[in-house]
């Protein structure tokens, strides 16, 4: 893998979009944007995919190091590119390969959508 790092094409930044789900019910758009997520991450190789970035070290990690999901290559481009459209990843093409990250303000905005006291 070439150490030439090529400019990050961002994504836009995924800023919370609900507030936590013990502290009111949700707007129509707040439950669309919400539900994109929850999707994403309901299907099993979705899932297993964005817990290999999340937690890989250094916080990102190449197509390379988390295709094996035991599904074929192009399935697994196919739930990248869904996770992406969801906001749950962004992705970084260094050469031939293309590395993804959880970016922190992703995991804090689901983390505040997930937490029980919503006056914490």
């Amino acid at each position: 893998m070439p150490n030439s790092r090529v400019p990050r094409v961002r994504e836009p930044d995924v800023e919370p979009c609900c507030p936590p789900l013990t502290e009111r019910p949700f707007t129509a758009e707040e439950a669309e944007r919400s539900a994109r997520m929850f999707k994403a991450l309901g299907d099993p190789v979705r899932l297993r995919l964005f817990t290999a970035v999340a937690s890989h070290e250094g916080g990102e990690a190449c197509v390379c190091d988390i295709s094996d999901v035991g599904v074929s290559q192009p399935t697994v481009s196919h739930h990248l590119k869904k996770l992406r459209e969801a906001g749950l990843l962004t992705s970084e093409r260094r050469g031939t390969w293309v590395f993804y990250r959880v970016e922190p303000s992703v995991l804090a905005a689901m983390g505040r959508l997930l937490r029980a006291d919503a006056t914490a």
